[in-house]
């Protein structure tokens, strides 16, 4: 087995890096926290991953629950409590994309039970300082620093899982939240080295998601993002409005949008801009997100997502999370993406 690259302490978490990491790092991580009896939160789909994991844990596996469900049904959340507690659960083990993560959170924050995160994608869930579950429909979102996981285990031969036509998008959610994080983090170097190596990695693995060398890079990346508040920013609040209005894809909507919303950046914030370009080595970011996002997802758009008329209407629907002198801005942000002019 191969050790880990690094192990790192942060403000918010213990974070592990290396290919096959989680071969010996979740069993320490477990051990490290005091947990005997974790429940192993996935998705159906990651269950046959899960199971490995409880074969690496061995006697520190309480229960596997592969039932996450995307956007954190709370219903969903009862039932996963219900079955920690048939166990006598006493830790979080979270294996998958932002839909096991999220479900971990919300387990984490009802019953205060430690969490491990096993992203195997960057959705970078596992860094966001809130929770978001959906209520008969409707989403909630409850900032809580409680809920961040205490250990992150980034093990890139999880991500080579992901065919191009995933891979690629998914690593713009990275980028994304890299933006986000440039100009208000406390730690700029960090935010700056992941912009580096997140936008050297993305071209490489949108030809192919078995690039070891760029999913390193592209995994390492996202390890460095401590993200905070995230649903905040204008990127994230607006794409998440789309997921919602229109039942989109997650790492799709962030990867269309974000050429956009970092021109309206460059507008309101030029000097945090201007060091995102020095980090990534080009002249003008939103430029050269554009050119990224012809590679990595050629045949999206905003305009195969929604009509001009429903985005206009979702502007209206978000009266209360914009200023209304906003609204104006954001619709120009909306229409930019839907048209797919170079911004």
């Amino acid at each position: 087995m191969e050790e880990a690259a690094f192990v790192r302490e942060t403000r918010q978490r213990r974070v592990t890096f290396g290919w096959r990491a989680r071969a010996s790092a979740i069993s320490e991580e477990l051990m490290r926290l005091g947990v005997e009896r974790a429940m192993i939160v996935t998705t159906p789909s990651r269950a046959g991953l899960a199971a490995e994991v409880a074969r690496l844990v061995l006697d520190r596996a309480g229960i596997v629950y592969p039932g996450a469900q995307p956007n954190a049904p709370t219903d969903v959340t009862d039932a996963a409590i219900t079955a920690a507690s048939s166990v006598k659960a006493d830790g979080l083990v979270a294996i998958g994309g932002g839909t096991a993560i999220a479900l971990s959170k919300a387990i984490s924050l009802r019953t205060g039970l430690p969490q491990v995160a096993v992203p195997t994608t960057f959705a970078g869930v596992e860094g966001a300082s809130f929770v978001s579950e959906s209520e008969r429909g409707a989403r909630i979102e409850r900032p809580s620093a409680t809920v961040l996981p205490k250990a992150a285990i980034y093990d890139p031969e999880l991500f080579a899982q992901l065919p191009p036509s995933i891979a690629g998008p998914s690593a713009m959610n990275a980028m994304a939240n890299a933006l986000d994080t440039f100009g208000s983090s406390n730690d700029a170097p960090a935010a700056a080295a992941a912009l580096r190596a997140i936008s050297g990695a993305v071209p490489r693995l949108a030809a192919t998601s078995t690039d070891a060398t760029a999913l390193s890079e592209a995994v390492y990346a996202a390890s460095l993002l401590e993200i905070g508040d995230w649903p905040t920013t204008m990127h994230a609040r607006l794409c998440q409005a789309l997921i919602d209005a229109f039942g989109l894809v997650h790492a799709d909507v962030h990867c269309v949008m974000l050429p956009y919303t970092a021109a309206h950046r460059r507008k309101v914030d030029p000097v945090a801009m201007r060091k995102a370009a020095a980090a990534m080595e080009v002249d003008e970011v939103p430029s050269a997100l554009y050119d990224l996002v012809k590679r990595v997802a050629p045949g999206k758009s905003l305009k195969g997502m929604a009509t001009k008329d429903a985005l206009e209407r979702l502007c209206d629907s978000l009266q209360g999370e914009v200023e209304p002198a906003r609204r104006a801005e954001v619709l120009e942000v909306l229409i930019a993406a839907y048209e797919g002019r170079r911004p």
